[in-house]
Parts: C-alpha cells; sequence; structure tokens
C-alpha cells in the first residue's frame, strides 16, 4: 500500500506561561499530514486496511458517532485505497446531514443507523454477524479504530523521542497513548487527557490494550512501555462539551502560534498541560512533545452546533 502521506514536523512554541515555568513545548503536527486522512487516525486504520488487503476485502465496516472523526477517516481512506466503506452510526438519522457525514457519502460511504440500545453492542459477535448477513463479507474496523492493529499503528508516531521528556496526548479510547507508551523507553513519561467525564476508566482499557498488544504476537516493540498517566480534569463537561474558555483559549493558539486546535481533543489536551505547567507539575527543564492528533474537521459540525 503506497503512502500518499507527509511526515509529519515537529513546531517548538513558546508562550509568557512555558516562558515563566522554564518549560520547553512542540506540538507534533499530526494534523499537517493528510488533507482528509491526518492526526492519529490514519495510524489506527493503517494495518487495519492492510490487513483487509491481505486477505482479499473489498469492503470496510466500522462505527461511530454523526460527527466522529473516524467515519471521516475512514469513508476517506477507502475512497484513497479502492474500498467500497459502511458506516454504522450511533443514533437516529438526521437531516440534512451534518458536515462530517455529508462528507463521508460524499466520499462513497454508505450511511446506516442503529439505535443506541443496539449500538452498544457493537462488539459483540452476535451483531457482527447480522451486520454481515445484511451487507455480506465485510471487514469490521472498531469504533475508532481500537484494536491491536491500531495499536501497533500508533507505536509509529513517536519515535524515541530522545529531546523530550514527557508526551502529552488527548486520549478517547487508549489506543494511542498505548501505541506511543510501547514505542518510548522507561525514561519517558506520557500524559494521556481523557476528554470523557470520569475518563479514570480508560486506565483498565489502556491496561489491556498493553497486555493484550504484548501477548498478541504482532511485531514485539523495543521497550516493555514507557511509564504514563491520566489528568482527567480537563473534560470540560465530557465528550464533545466546550465552554466560552475553551473557545477563547482556542483562539488565542492559533493567533499567537498559528495551531488551529480541534475542540473535542487537542485543545482539552493543550489547556490542561498549560494548567499544569501553572500548577509547578513540572519542573524548570522540562521538555514537552504536545501530539496534535488532528481532527479539525469536526470543527465545522461543532460551530454549527454552539
Amino acid at each position: 500500500m503506497s503512502s500518499p502521506f507527509l511526515p509529519p514536523f515537529t513546531q517548538p512554541i513558546e508562550n509568557e506561561i512555558s516562558r515563566r515555568a522554564g518549560v520547553e513545548l512542540s506540538v507534533l503536527r499530526l494534523d499537517s499530514m493528510h488533507p482528509l486522512v491526518n492526526g492519529n487516525k490514519w495510524f489506527k486504520l493503517k494495518y487495519n486496511l492492510l490487513e483487509a488487503q491481505q486477505q482479499n476485502f473489498t469492503t470496510l465496516l466500522t462505527f461511530g458517532g454523526a460527527y466522529s472523526n473516524h467515519i471521516f477517516a475512514t469513508a476517506a481512506a477507502g475512497n484513497l485505497f479502492g474500498f467500497r466503506t459502511i458506516g454504522v452510526i450511533r443514533g437516529e438519522q438526521r437531516l440534512p446531514l451534518n458536515p462530517t457525514l455529508s462528507f463521508a457519502v460524499q466520499q462513497g460511504m454508505q450511511v446506516v443507523y442503529l439505535n443506541r440500545e443496539t449500538y452498544r453492542q457493537k462488539h459483540t459477535q452476535e451483531l457482527h454477524e447480522d451486520l454481515r448477513q445484511r451487507f455480506g463479507d465485510v471487514f469490521i474496523i472498531p469504533e475508532g479504530g481500537s484494536n491491536l492493529n491500531g495499536v501497533r499503528g500508533c507505536t509509529e508516531i513517536v519515535s524515541d523521542a530522545e529531546e523530550f521528556d514527557f508526551i502529552c496526548l488527548a486520549c478517547g479510547t487508549g489506543t494511542t497513548l498505548a501505541g506511543i507508551a510501547l514505542a518510548l523507553n522507561q525514561k519517558k513519561r506520557v500524559i494521556g487527557f481523557p476528554v470523557l467525564k470520569k475518563g479514570e476508566f480508560l486506565a483498565q482499557e489502556i491496561d489491556n490494550l498493553l497486555n493484550n498488544y504484548l501477548d498478541s504476537g504482532l511485531p514485539a516493540p523495543k521497550y516493555t512501555s514507557a511509564p504514563w498517566e491520566l489528568k482527567c480534569d480537563y473534560h470540560f463537561g465530557g465528550y464533545a462539551k466546550v465552554n466560552d474558555k475553551l473557545l477563547i483559549f482556542s483562539k488565542e493558539c492559533n493567533q499567537k502560534h498559528g495551531i488551529s486546535l480541534d475542540y473535542v481533543y487537542t485543545v482539552k489536551m493543550f489547556y490542561g498541560v498549560m494548567d499544569l505547567i501553572q500548577s509547578k507539575f513540572f519542573k524548570k527543564g522540562d521538555r514537552l512533545l504536545l501530539v496534535h492528533t488532528g481532527g479539525l474537521q469536526g470543527n465545522l459540525g461543532m460551530e454549527k452546533r454552539l
């Protein structure tokens, strides 16, 4: 599978908060890799698409909400690499379609809906068999690309990162954090910022992903896992919830650093990092890499709701 993607670049940034604290900040710009399939979503899709291709599947089926970055990326990647795609959407159909689902349909994705009760069974073999009976021989990718193929891809996001002490990222399923932690040595620390309310549950999910990957027989990482932790106080009310404080912060980041942030994930992590710097969680001389996981397409749909 040839790659149309640019390598991400690292952008140093500086502001008054980090300057006073003596903390160095850089941003890993995964959002710059491709206009449609970017951020951590590509890394979580990469080995799922390769497996589907190797097993001669022609159709991908996956799950997501109506504003899902994963649905958007899967539709675009399917079109890019020659797969038919089916998106199983949580909840009832609402017309007109929002920008995310309109784009997915334009990319050739067949969009179908499941009521929320049935959607909760998205991981079960029973629902998968029902979907295969309905749609034929499909390659099923879990919501968010959260499987061991997704973890494997995310081990490629950050290499040794010798020049950094901390890697910071937003968390939805924990897949990206697991992959990044596997790629780093014990001298590094990974900090995840869950965007879900009561995100403490992700710790067990991440442990499961790490253990399952190490036991899977997939290509072994160079390291067992860097130490990691979650900071669960920066969800701003829950998934896709924002307030004026966050919107102002996002606007200021764009004006000062020329970096657009998505409202669901990266802006909450950026805000959390700045708050931790002010509360002296980091010490003078610490070097932080903030991972921009893309998702900017979701801003348009959210701005229409705000």
